[in-house]
C-alpha cells in the first residue's frame, strides 16, 4: 500500500479560513477516492498559514477491478427469427465496446434478455490523482477569492507551489499556471528552501526539520499550552486561556514560540475585562491569573519565530501593549468621572433602528417591560427590574464600549457597581445580552433573565411591527437569535410567561408609530414566527418532528409548559401499551374536526339524552376522570393527566362498538358528540392529535 500527500503552498491565509479549508479538504479528498474506486485507509488534513496537506495512507496503488452485467433488449428483440442478430443487439453491442459474440442470454423477471460483462478498473492510482488534485486545489470554496498577476486561476491568496507525491514517486499535473513536484518551502527565517522532498513518508520530518515548520495544528496547539503554562507557572500564575483565541494563534503561526511578557502592575487598577479584552482583541495574547484568580501583571503572547535576542522582542510587545493598556486608563477614569445621568441624557441621541426612536426611548420602554414582567414573576423585584431595564444600554455612549465594544452591558454592570448600584442591577446590566448564540450560557441572575427576555422582546415587537421579518438566511437584526434566547430563558428559569400577552405589552409600549402592520397581524406573524423557532430549538435537540409538532398544535404561548407536553407525549408514545388509546384518541378527533362547524356541538353532555348503556358507561367514566385530568393537567402533570385520559380507553371502544354516534335525532347525535368533545377537549390540551401519524 502507498502513502500519498499534496501540500498546497500559498501566500497566508487568514486564520479563520483554515478550519473550513480543512474540512473541505477532507471530505472533497474521501468522495473523490470513493468514486474513483481507490481503497484507502486514514485521510489526514493539515495545514498553517501557508499551506493546506492532505496525505491519505494505505493507498491501493491500482483502482479496483469490478465486473458487472449490463442487460441489453429483451431476446426476441435482440434476434431476428432466423436467429440472426439485428440492429438492436448491434448497437447495444458497439455501446459498450464488446463484439456481437459476447452477448449471451440471460432469464430475468421480465423474462429473456441479452447481457454482457463489462470489466473496469484497474487504472494506476498516480493517474487517477492527476485527475483528482486540480479539480480539487481549483473546487475548494472561500469567503473571498482572489486572482493575481496575468493568471487566471482563483484562490483565497495566491498560490506559490504544488507538491504532489505518491510514495516517492511525483503525481504530474498543472493547476493554473503552476506544476506539481516534489519542492516544499518551510519557514522564511528559519528554514526557507525550497527543499526536496524524497517521499511521501518523509514530507513532515522535512517540514519540520529543514523547513522549521510545524505542520499539525494539534501539535501547534499542544506547544503553545505547554510552553504558555510552563512559563506561567514559573511566575506563580496560569494562562487564561481562552478556546476561540488558541484556535486563532495556532492558525497564526507555523513556528510556535510562547513568551511571557510584563506589563506595569498600575493598569492593574483598570477591570480585568477590560485588560483581557485589550490583550485578547489587539494583541492576540492571553492574561495571566494568580491563585486568587485576581490577574498578575504579564500576559503570553505567541511568536512566529525563535529570534535571536529575545530580550529585544519582549520589551517590543510589552511597548506596544503598554499603548493599548493606556487607552484602557484613561477611558476608564473619565468614565468613572461620569454619572448615569448623563449617558442617559445622551441616548437620546442615539438612533436604535430608524423608525423605532432612540435608545433612550428604548431604555424607557425596557424600564417598564421589565416592571410589567417582574410583577408577573414570583420572586422578582419590580422596582430592582425597572431600574435595571433604564440604566441598560447606558453605557453604549461611554469611552471604554467606544473602544471595546464587545464589552457593552459587562462594563454597564461594572460602572452600575462601582456608582452604588443595588447589586442584582449591576449584574442584570452584565447579562442583559445573554444567550449571544446556541452554546452560549443564559443570564444566571432572575433579574437578569426578565432584562434579557424584555429587550429581545422589544426587538421582536418593533421589527415585526415594521414587517422587518427575517426572510431566508437574512436577518440583519439577529430576530431569530432574540427568540430563540427568549425561549432557552423561560426554559431554564421555568417562567410560565404568556409570550403572547408579552409580545403585545412590548408593542403597546411603543405608543403611536407609522407601522406598516396593523397590530394584530404583526402579532399573529410574530407569534408564527415565534412557533417556527421553538420547533427548531425542540428538533435540535433531538425531539421526533412529529411529535414536536403535536405538542406545539397545544399552544406555544407557555414554553415550558410547551416542553412538558412534548416530555410527556414522547414517553407515552413510547409505551407499547398505549397504542390502543392513541387510536381512540385519534378517531374521537377524526369524528370532532369533522363535525366542526357543521353542528353546534354542546360543551356538557344531557344526561337524560342517555339511551344506550355504553353511552350511560362512557359518561359515567367521563364524570369520574375529567376532574382528576383537569387538576393534573392545572398542575402541569401532563404525563399523570394522559394516564389518566388513556384509563378511559376500554369506555371509549365500548362506546364506538355499541352506538350509533352520528344518530339521525339532531339532539341524540348532538350529545353523543358532547361525550367525544369532553374527552378530545383534555387532550388536545396536551397535544394535537390530529398531527400524529397513527
Amino acid at each position: 500500500m502507498a502513502t500519498f500527500v499534496l501540500e498546497i503552498g500559498s501566500e497566508e491565509l487568514p486564520a479563520r479560513f483554515l478550519p473550513g479549508e480543512e474540512a473541505e479538504l477532507a471530505a472533497r479528498m474521501s468522495a473523490a477516492l470513493d468514486k474513483a474506486g481507490l481503497a484507502y485507509g486514514n485521510v489526514r488534513v493539515m495545514s498553517t498559514p501557508r499551506r493546506a496537506v492532505v496525505m491519505v495512507e494505505e493507498l491501493d496503488p491500482v483502482q479496483r477491478e469490478r465486473e458487472e452485467v449490463i442487460v441489453g433488449p429483451p431476446a426476441r428483440v435482440a434476434y431476428g427469427p432466423d436467429g440472426a442478430p439485428t440492429r438492436a443487439l448491434e448497437s447495444f453491442a458497439r455501446g459498450n465496446g464488446v463484439d456481437v459474440a459476447d452477448v449471451f442470454r440471460t432469464k430475468t423477471e421480465k423474462g429473456e434478455y441479452v447481457a454482457v460483462k463489462k470489466r473496469s478498473g484497474g487504472a494506476a492510482a498516480s493517474a487517477l490523482l492527476a485527475e483528482i488534485c486540480p479539480e480539487l486545489i481549483q473546487g475548494l470554496p472561500f469567503a473571498k477569492r482572489m486572482r493575481w498577476g496575468a493568471h487566471s486561476l482563483a484562490y483565497a491568496r495566491p498560490l506559490r507551489w504544488v507538491l504532489a507525491l505518491l510514495d516517492g514517486e511525483v503525481v504530474p499535473f498543472k493547476v493554473g499556471h503552476l506544476e506539481s513536484g516534489r519542492e516544499t518551502w518551510g519557514h522564511r527565517v528559519h528554514g526557507e528552501g525550497p527543499h526536496k522532498v524524497p517521499s511521501a513518508a518523509d514530507y513532515l520530518a522535512v517540514a519540520e526539520q529543514a523547513g522549521g515548520i510545524v505542520v499539525d495544528p494539534a501539535k501547534r496547539r499542544q506547544t503553545i499550552i505547554e510552553g504558555g503554562n510552563a512559563q506561567a507557572a514559573a511566575m506563580g500564575g496560569t494562562v487564561v486561556w481562552k478556546e476561540g483565541l488558541l484556535d486563532e494563534v495556532q492558525g497564526l503561526v507555523e513556528h510556535p514560540v510562547p513568551l511571557l511578557a510584563d506589563f506595569d502592575p498600575a493598569y492593574l487598577e483598570v477591570p480585568a475585562e477590560v485588560l483581557l479584552t485589550s490583550m485578547e482583541s489587539h494583541q492576540k495574547s492571553f492574561g495571566i491569573r494568580g491563585a486568587d484568580d485576581a490577574l498578575l501583571p504579564h500576559f503570553l503572547t505567541v511568536l512566529n519565530l525563535t529570534p535571536r535576542d529575545m530580550a529585544t522582542v519582549k520589551r517590543g510587545w510589552e511597548r506596544v501593549l503598554r499603548a493599548r493598556l493606556e487607552d484602557a486608563r484613561f477611558f476608564w477614569r473619565a468614565d468613572s468621572r461620569e454619572s448615569f445621568d448623563t449617558w442617559l441624557a445622551k441616548l437620546d441621541h442615539v438612533i436604535f433602528i430608524g423608525p423605532l426612536g432612540s435608545m433612550g426611548d428604548k431604555t424607557r420602554r425596557l424600564e417598564a417591560l421589565c416592571r410589567w414582567l417582574a410583577e408577573r414573576v414570583p420572586g422578582a423585584d419590580p422596582a430592582l427590574a425597572a431600574r435595571a431595564g433604564r440604566l441598560s444600554k447606558a453605557d453604549l455612549v461611554s469611552g471604554m464600549v467606544g473602544e471595546f465594544d464587545t464589552l457593552q452591558g459587562i462594563m454597564g454592570g461594572i460602572y452600575a457597581a462601582n456608582k452604588g448600584e443595588a447589586p442584582e442591577v449591576a449584574e442584570a446590566l452584565k447579562e442583559q445580552y445573554l444567550p449571544a448564540g446556541p452554546e452560549t450560557p443564559v443570564p444566571q441572575s432572575l433579574t437578569g433573565a426578565l432584562l434579557s427576555i424584555a429587550d429581545k422582546a422589544d426587538t421582536l415587537a418593533g421589527c415585526f411591527g415594521l414587517n422587518m421579518i427575517p426572510t431566508g438566511a437574512a436577518d440583519p437584526n439577529g430576530l431569530r437569535r432574540c427568540a430563540l434566547g427568549i425561549i432557552r430563558i423561560l426554559l431554564a428559569f421555568d417562567l410560565h410567561l404568556d409570550v403572547r400577552a408579552l409580545f403585545a405589552e412590548a408593542r403597546k409600549l411603543y405608543g403611536e408609530r407609522r407601522w406598516k402592520l396593523a397590530p394584530e397581524v404583526a402579532l399573529d406573524k410574530l407569534m408564527e414566527f415565534f412557533r417556527g423557532r421553538l420547533r427548531q430549538y425542540f428538533v435540535s435537540q433531538g425531539d421526533d418532528t412529529i411529535l414536536v409538532d403535536a405538542a406545539l398544535g397545544a399552544g406555544v404561548d407557555d414554553v415550558p409548559a410547551c416542553a412538558a407536553r412534548l416530555a410527556a407525549l414522547s414517553a407515552f408514545v413510547r409505551g407499547a401499551e398505549n397504542e390502543g388509546a392513541l387510536l381512540a384518541f385519534k378517531r374521537v378527533d377524526n369524528i370532532l374536526r369533522k363535525q366542526a362547524g357543521k353542528e353546534d356541538i354542546p360543551a356538557e353532555w344531557d344526561a337524560a339524552l342517555l339511551q344506550e348503556p355504553a353511552e350511560q358507561a362512557l359518561a359515567g367514566a367521563l364524570a369520574q376522570a375529567l376532574p382528576k385530568a383537569d387538576a393534573l393537567l392545572a398542575a402541569g402533570d401532563m404525563a399523570a393527566a394522559l394516564s389518566e385520559l388513556a384509563a378511559l380507553r376500554p369506555a371509549v371502544d365500548a362506546f364506538f362498538d355499541g352506538v350509533m354516534v352520528m344518530a339521525d335525532d339532531a339532539a341524540l347525535r348532538r350529545n353523543r358528540l358532547a361525550l367525544l368533545r369532553a374527552l378530545g377537549a383534555r387532550v388536545a390540551r396536551v397535544a394535537d392529535i390530529s398531527a400524529l401519524q397513527i
